[in-house]
């Protein structure tokens, strides 16, 4: 085995070479900041000054915050409300896409067009739409309801504007797992007798299952770390049911100048998101794999 060393290192050098500009970046820019973002949590900060290390004081604060729970209930409810359709809609128009061939790259443009515009044409738009007076949303309904304003109908419509302007992605990946699929699968059933929804339960769908699953997870995490539509649309209100973590951890840190308590709400929130995000994957392998 030894002779063999030498070969192996010369094998491993390009890949580690290659792998060298990612860790650098990953080391400076997410796990240094990570290290000092929990060692931030264990002081009692603000944002000029690092002051007297208190330990786990800021996670007992947090574990008793009324506030930090709401918000999280609030970020909860929003993934809710956005995941589901996400993953629904990106497959039924990937599959319309897939299906339409002459007018599919036309379809597909239109569907991925909203995912391009950045977050403040997104919520211009969408305020643009929702005004109480003049809103084509209250035209057509034939009311003048202040959306942003109503506690029950704030965060569905929030919601709603980002199903429309994020679900191209969505469509994306379905349509790219869609064209993968080998088409002797649909020639040998269409033989054997079988087509439409048989088609689809049989053949596309268990196809499509890893791609699903991936998606779900991606779309929880983007989910969970909503915050620019919130703060845009509503900033946070009526009566903070739009305030969502990231801006609790936000207004902690920037208006209350409390930085070790916003590093502490911070490090909890990643723990939740990486531990829910393993346990949707975990989940989805098992459901894949039932089948």
């Amino acid at each position: 085995m030894m002779p063999f060393m030498p070969a192996r290192r010369r094998e491993t050098m390009p890949a580690l070479l290659m792998l060298a500009p990612f860790l650098a970046v990953f080391l400076l820019f997410f796990l240094v900041p990570a290290i000092q973002t929990f060692y931030l949590s264990l002081t009692e900060s603000s944002l000029t000054r690092t002051s007297a290390f208190v330990g786990l004081a800021n996670y007992a604060t947090l574990v008793q915050d009324p506030s930090f729970w709401a918000s999280l209930g609030n970020t909860f409810y929003f993934a809710l409300l956005t995941v589901p359709p996400l993953t629904i809609l990106g497959l039924l128009m990937a599959l319309l896409v897939d299906r339409f061939t002459r007018a599919g790259p036309w379809l597909q443009g239109a569907y991925f067009l909203p995912f391009v515009l950045p977050i403040s044409v997104m919520t211009l738009i969408a305020d643009w739409m929702l005004q109480p007076s003049s809103g084509i949303v209250n035209h057509l309904l034939g009311m003048q309801r202040a959306w942003f304003a109503d506690v029950h109908w704030a965060m569905p419509m929030v919601a709603i504007g980002t199903v429309w302007w994020t679900v191209g992605f969505n469509m994306l990946m379905f349509l790219a797992g869609l064209r993968n699929i080998p088409r002797e699968l649909y020639e040998a059933a269409a033989l054997d007798g079988a087509s439409g929804f048989a088609l689809f339960r049989h053949i596309t769908w268990p196809q499509l299952k890893p791609v699903a699953g991936t998606a779900l997870v991606l779309q929880l995490i983007a989910s969970l770390k909503v915050f620019g539509q919130t703060y845009i649309m509503t900033t946070g209100g009526p009566y903070n049911t739009t305030r969502v973590t990231l801006h609790y951890m936000y207004e902690t840190a920037f208006t209350q100048s409390d930085a070790g308590y916003a590093a502490a709400i911070a490090t909890a929130f990643v723990v939740i998101v990486v531990l829910l995000s393993l346990l949707q994957g975990w989940v989805a392998r098992r459901l894949g794999g039932s089948s």
